[in-house]
């Protein structure tokens, strides 16, 4: 008989040692666990299984209502009363991150063996910070890191044989996710950038100030494309170097960073004709840009940071993992070069969250913000707490270990497969439908489009016909109608991006880009993010269908200013 839980009264219990001790120890048998344990699979089961919205029905009002308890729980509850709890309050309103129709966000479904592994993980709660609350997993990390590592920079056997399991380097880190992978970078190309010199013992001991006067710059700066992921900023901003110091370069038509641009920054910053000079901490390449899925010029930005003698990182939090297929390395070209590259297991490792990798190409640079305490992680011991920002972590490195073992490089590479098969799958679907317009060209399973029914879309055709052929007053009116129906056709895809929130049954994320054809204007465009292998033609056929009825009923609202524009009615 199946079990279900019930949202009774609470059982009062007694709370005393013998109670809280039966808590932490382990059951004679299995069976406690294989009772809870089946309870909490059907919950999980009956959530994916369950029918309607992405979303549950409940406000936002209303779910702030449910959890407004204002003190801290006095009496202890038995598990079962905590776990229907859980079931109605919490997985009834939690989001179904990984339905087909879910195709906003970098997040997926995840293969079932991981729910198998988190609970290996919390059974064995081993603390990664020192190998006396780590023994195996320190090894197994060490491993993931190596395998990784090879992976990206491609180092001899010999070298891994030497380093692989070597105490005294570390090839990377495992950290909690992109954004701690992408300061343990900048951290250390801001000590590469201000390192020990005669009697200044660098920026780690003396401070910014003094590294800034001991090398006679007033300003440092790290160079990134428009593209750059946001936690760069934050990153510059943890690290003292003052957010103002993230110089952004634009991109081309492909979203990647501007090659010409970005030599004509360091030149300019190298010739300001003040007296001051900047010294540049680092150039950010993007392997996968998370609004538009395009990969940098990772080899030329390569020979530019060397010539100017700065650090090359590269944020692949989101494509690095395609590496894995034979087919993908080609928009890598470079990689290899980095000092620095991260990764995110918890995007196309297909990993839960959260869970990011930093992997460096020289197995000493985490020797620069090494560091040890008498109680733990000491000098000389093999702690891989010394070479990390972070002290305790999990053994989240279990996951992608596992995962690399149990799919294999193979599955990997069809799994990448499937997300460039639905990637195509949307292009084509929204170029036969009429109204919509593709607004970049992926390389990496990310599709930015917007809804554009076919009357504007073939007015704007006629008048950029006309702004070519045309120059003076005639062009630069017809200029001027294009930015107008843009403007318009902005706030129809807001408007329809809210609409499809409330009819929750797809879901598409959406943002704003200034690198479309109609740069420099800013388009709001719908995202689509097609990892999720349960991706099929007709998911995303069902998806593009509701986003044109529920597009074209907003239309008749816009229409009228619309016409009035197109009559000269409106300025």
């Amino acid at each position: 008989m199946r079990k279900n839980l019930r949202m009774n009264e609470p059982h009062r219990v007694k709370s005393n040692l013998e109670y809280l001790r039966k808590l932490f120890i382990m059951p004679d048998s299995p069976d406690k666990f294989v009772e809870f344990g089946n309870e909490l699979l059907e919950m999980i089961h009956d959530f994916f299984q369950e029918k309607g919205g992405i979303h549950s029905s409940i406000s936002l009002p209303e779910l702030s209502k449910i959890f407004n308890q204002k003190s801290l729980p006095h009496e202890p509850h038995l598990i079962k009363d905590v776990l229907a709890e859980i079931k109605t309050k919490i997985i009834a309103h939690s989001v179904k991150v990984g339905n087909p129709y879910y195709i906003g966000h970098m997040i997926s479904a995840v293969p079932y063996f991981m729910i198998l592994l988190e609970m290996i993980i919390a059974a064995l709660n081993q603390n990664q910070v020192k190998i006396e609350t780590a023994k195996a997993s320190s090894f197994v990390e060490r491993e993931l890191v190596a395998w990784l590592h090879r992976l990206i920079f491609h180092r001899t056997d010999r070298f891994y044989e030497t380093n692989i399991q070597n105490p005294r380097v570390a090839l990377g880190n495992v950290t909690t996710d992109g954004t701690l992978a992408n300061l343990t970078a900048l951290l250390v190309a801001r000590e590469r950038a201000f390192p020990p010199d005669g009697d200044f013992p660098g920026l780690r001991i003396a401070g910014m100030h003094r590294a800034f006067e001991h090398y006679g710059c007033d300003r440092a700066v790290i160079l990134v494309s428009t593209r750059g992921h946001y936690s760069i900023k934050k990153t510059v901003h943890i690290l003292g170097l003052g957010e103002e110091n993230v110089i952004t370069i634009p991109v081309d038509e492909k979203n990647r960073i501007r090659i010409d641009l970005l030599r004509q920054k360091i030149d300019s910053l190298a010739e300001n004709g003040e007296g001051k000079k900047t010294r540049i901490i680092a150039i950010v390449g993007i392997a996968g840009t998370t609004e538009t899925g395009n990969v940098d010029d990772l080899e030329n930005l390569g020979k530019i940071a060397r010539e100017t003698g700065a650090y090359f990182h590269v944020d692949a939090c989101w494509g690095g993992s395609a590496l894995l297929a034979e087919e993908y390395r080609g928009l890598f070209k470079g990689i290899s070069e980095a000092d620095s590259v991260s990764i995110d297991a918890h995007k196309l490792l297909y990993c839960p969250m959260t869970m990011g990798l930093i992997l460096f190409r020289n197995e000493k640079d985490l020797s620069t913000i090494r560091h040890s305490s008498k109680y733990i992680i000491r000098r000389n011991s093999v702690d891989t707490g010394r070479f990390t920002v972070e002290g305790s972590r999990p053994f989240a490195a279990l996951k992608p270990w596992a995962s690399l073992k149990i799919i294999g490089r193979q599955g990997y590479g069809i799994l990448m497969k499937q997300a460039q098969k639905a990637t195509e799958n949307l292009q084509s679907i929204i170029a036969h439908c009429g109204n919509f317009e593709a607004l970049n060209d992926p390389d990496l399973f990310i599709l930015t489009y917007r809804f554009l029914p076919e009357t504007l879309k073939r007015h704007i055709t006629l008048l950029e016909e006309t702004a070519a052929q045309k120059s003076g007053l005639d062009g630069k009116i017809a200029e001027q109608k294009i930015r107008k129906i843009n403007f318009l056709v902005n706030g129809l895809n807001i408007k329809l991006h809210k609409a499809l929130r409330r009819d929750d049954s797809t879901f598409v994320s959406r943002t704003t880009l200034e690198s479309t054809r109609y740069r420099p204007q800013n388009i709001v465009v719908l995202r689509a993010v097609l990892m999720n292998p349960l991706i099929n033609r007709k998911v995303l056929e069902e998806i593009v269908e509701t986003q044109n009825r529920i597009g074209l009923r907003l239309w008749k609202e816009f229409e009228p200013a619309y016409q009035k524009m197109i009559n000269g009615k409106q300025n």
